[in-house]
């Protein structure tokens, strides 16, 4: 059974177990997420340390050497995350097991990624839960450990218990998790920072998903040319209604304040990362003039362009949401 707020809530300080060959790819679709989404908030909304068994550098599969902040006996935060990935096998050992055990008895939800879900059941952490493990492993896990519910899935949240069956599995549950808490919207800026396939969280094969991601598709691609919503209904194949209802189960806000929530965000990439004028940026935004982006820019993040760009502290800035308000909280300014 899924409990996204208790989750979120223990997620938002998570330790990170490191061991040797954990897999890079695992690692950044967890963590990047994450950070992304502290700067769409603008505000440190989560927060991660790394930790190995014995506070020792680890080196992953492809030799990216990571030294953790502290050693697994010394961790302390609300989530605690097992992130091994290749020779699972070779730390099935009882010193590793006990250890483990000890840590995750101090943590309020314990995680296993990849091949994570091994070590937590050889623990006695999953008895009696769901829980899947990379699809490699998931018959042979099936038949080690009875007592758990083994499921085909890519990732599992039962109580406080989450697994997840790899990179790209991992990258899902970060943005389902951020979706939870902050808004559909916010998942999706976060999964199109990322050039997700499929930006719109949740399982894209049923029709809505199929539907609402090809709007979202097509509103990238037209960016500097705005298409109006009659025809991006046209073209995705539905009617305007159709398309007005199924985006707005999806992601809670119309075709048309997603479309501007785009448009918005994209302008504001190019206010911090360019040196184009603002006149420029309005037309490739999709705007007749400065003026006019000007306005909807001060709307959305509480300042203008030129100030944003100056970093200067109005109102403070973060993604705009789908509804046009701003999200997270004021930013000082250095001093």
């Amino acid at each position: 059974m899924q409990d996204w707020p208790k989750i979120h809530d223990a997620m938002q300080h998570v330790d990170i177990v490191l061991f040797d060959q954990f897999s890079n790819h695992c690692l950044a679709n967890f963590v990047e997420p994450l950070r992304a989404a502290n700067g769409f908030l603008q505000q440190q909304h989560y927060r991660w340390r790394f930790a190995t068994l014995d506070g020792a550098a680890v080196q992953s599969s492809s030799g990216l050497k990571i030294t953790p902040d502290l050693p697994l006996a010394d961790i302390d935060g609300s989530a605690l995350v097992l992130m091994p990935s290749y020779g699972i096998r070779h730390l099935d050992r009882l010193e590793v097991v006990r250890a483990v055990k000890r840590a995750a008895g101090r943590a309020r939800v314990v995680s296993g990624i990849d091949t994570g879900a091994w070590l937590l059941a050889r623990a006695g952490l999953l008895d009696g839960y769901r829980a899947t493990i990379h699809w490699d492993m998931l018959d042979t896990f099936a038949e080690a450990f009875p007592n758990i519910d083994t499921v085909r899935a890519r990732h599992v949240i039962d109580g406080d218990r989450v697994t997840c069956s790899g990179a790209m599995a991992a990258f899902d549950l970060v943005t389902d998790l951020i979706g939870s808490a902050h808004g559909a919207g916010v998942a999706l800026d976060v999964a199109q920072m990322f050039m997700s396939r499929d930006a719109v969280p949740g399982p894209a094969t049923i029709p809505a998903g199929r539907t609402v991601n090809r709007a979202v598709a097509l509103m990238q691609d037209h960016i500097e040319t705005p298409l109006s919503i009659p025809e991006l209904a046209r073209r995705v194949g539905c009617t305007q209604k159709t398309l007005e209802q199924r985006m707005q189960g999806a992601l809670r806000a119309s075709p048309s304040a997603i479309y501007r929530r785009q448009r918005l965000n994209a302008a504001r990439r190019l206010v911090l990362d360019s040196d184009l004028p603002v006149s420029e940026i309005a037309g490739r935004c999709g705007y007749d003039n400065a003026s006019a982006l000007t306005r909807a820019f001060r709307q959305a993040f509480g300042q203008s362009p030129s100030a944003m760009r100056r970093g200067e502290d109005h109102a403070g800035f973060g993604a705009v949401s789908s509804s046009g308000d701003r999200i997270g909280k004021t930013r000082r300014k250095a001093t």
